[in-house]
């Protein structure tokens, strides 16, 4: 089962920014930390929680490109356990009504895109403490 969260706290862990965190927490006050992902990611979160729409990364931007043209938005991302790492199905919803579902994606950057975007990131339940 999965549970919206949100992200609580964004960041890097060490002082050359080259790892990046992302702590979410569900209504419930249940929380959860992903690491072991690259800083470049956490700054274009940041960013974009910020407001920041204009400095789309290149791989960003082509999944928007490939959307528009599809006709698709993105839904929601749902986030999991893949061994002992975290991983993401990215859902799409076209203006037809279809649905589209990507899966097995780097969670890092399926969160980068829902925050983009502003669409809810759904956690996989076993993973809330």
């Amino acid at each position: 089962m999965f549970v919206e969260v949100k992200i609580t706290n964004v960041g890097v862990l060490d002082e050359s920014g080259s790892e990046g965190f992302i702590e979410f927490t569900s209504s419930d006050g249940r929380k959860v930390l992903m690491g072991s992902f690259s800083g470049e990611v956490s700054y274009h979160i940041m960013r974009f929680m910020q407001g920041d729409r204009k400095s789309l990364p290149t791989v960003y931007n082509m999944i928007e490109e490939l959307a528009n043209y599809m006709g698709l938005e993105l839904e929601k991302v749902e986030i999991y356990p893949r061994g002992n790492v975290f991983r993401a199905n990215i859902h799409f919803i076209g203006r037809n009504g279809k649905r589209l579902v990507l899966e097995n994606y780097r969670a890092s950057d399926a969160v980068a895109l829902a925050v983009f975007y502003n669409m809810p990131i759904f956690m996989d339940e076993t993973l809330l403490s």
